[in-house]
């Protein structure tokens, strides 16, 4: 673990940026912190083109204390459009060695201690991915579950972008990251809480909600499903979903800071791009539900 914050500020969140959408490009312009001990936890889809995430880190890292990246899943797609063409580990290797030119705090690096109001707490970004192990109902394998998203044409653009290089499958990189992930949260100190920054939510419950319950295949694994009790959680921040919210599982709060599509966030209430206060945690955030019409649909399983 490393430095601590002040006694002031906000640990604060925010995912699925999207830039390469102009008016969500706009939202990042605008984005600044309420005071000079903000952090800011940023739980991936900043991009796909690793001039747009240069771009993004580099304009919120000068403006907030601390900065917090953990990759999703357009981070790592290797898109014919962006001109760096690396795959799987090269490609995120390239992202971390990117993250820490700016001094943004990677998930290669030690878990920094948040103690603002609220902590203190350990701040952990993941990079754990997926292993299809979210099936549909009466699926029993990775195969039947493709096979049966394929029938509902919910395939999600990774199985064309994601490469998991040099490892044989997308599934296999994600056992050897939870195992490696696994191990360095086990020797975190017993005192201190922590809060998980990961892409994905490291429980199924927030996928129960998809308007094609198939998705979920992309949106995580069972082998984290303990986490929140066994690694003292006080707040799981993730993304991907879309479906901006609080909810809480067995005690824990699981919130979902993502920002989404322009043509998602606009159906919203409230201004679009506000950052989610982690800690200390907001009034009334335990009653935060998804706002209507944000539920993910076939356009936005990319």
């Amino acid at each position: 673990m490393e430095s601590k914050a002040g006694r002031s500020g906000q640990l604060l969140a925010i995912s699925d940026l999207h830039i390469g959408y102009a008016e969500n490009r706009a939202l990042v312009e605008k984005m600044r912190p309420q005071s000079d001990d903000d952090w800011l936890l940023v739980a991936g889809d900043v991009s796909e083109s690793v001039a747009d995430i240069h771009w993004t880190l580099e304009t919120l890292s000068g403006r907030f204390r601390k900065v917090i990246w953990a990759p999703g899943n357009h981070e790592l797609w290797t898109h014919p459009k962006d001109p760096v063409q690396l795959r799987g580990v090269a490609r995120y290797e390239h992202l971390v060695a990117l993250c820490r030119e700016l001094g943004v705090t990677t998930p290669e690096d030690p878990y920094p201690v948040w103690d603002g109001p609220g902590g203190p707490a350990v701040v952990a970004p993941l990079f754990l991915l997926y292993d299809y192990s979210f099936l549909p109902k009466a699926c029993t394998t990775k195969d039947e579950g493709l096979a049966y998203a394929e029938g509902t044409g919910v395939i999600c653009t990774d199985e064309h972008f994601l490469h998991p290089d040099p490892y044989p499958s997308r599934e296999a990189w994600c056992r050897a990251r939870v195992a490696e992930t696994e191990r360095r949260l086990a020797e975190l100190p017993d005192d201190l809480p922590v809060i998980p920054v990961n892409h994905y939510p490291l429980d199924r419950h927030p996928t129960d909600v998809l308007r094609y319950p198939e998705f979920a295949m992309w949106c995580g694994t069972t082998l984290t499903a303990d986490w929140h009790r066994r690694f003292r959680v006080e707040v799981m921040v993730y993304g991907h979903l879309h479906i901006p919210r609080t909810t809480w599982h067995e005690g824990v709060r699981f919130e979902e800071v993502s920002v989404g599509y322009p043509r998602e966030w606009r159906t919203r209430p409230g201004p679009p791009g506000t950052l989610r206060r982690i800690l200390p945690m907001e009034v009334g955030a335990g009653d935060r539900g998804a706002a209507p019409g944000v539920r993910r649909g076939r356009g936005d399983l990319r």
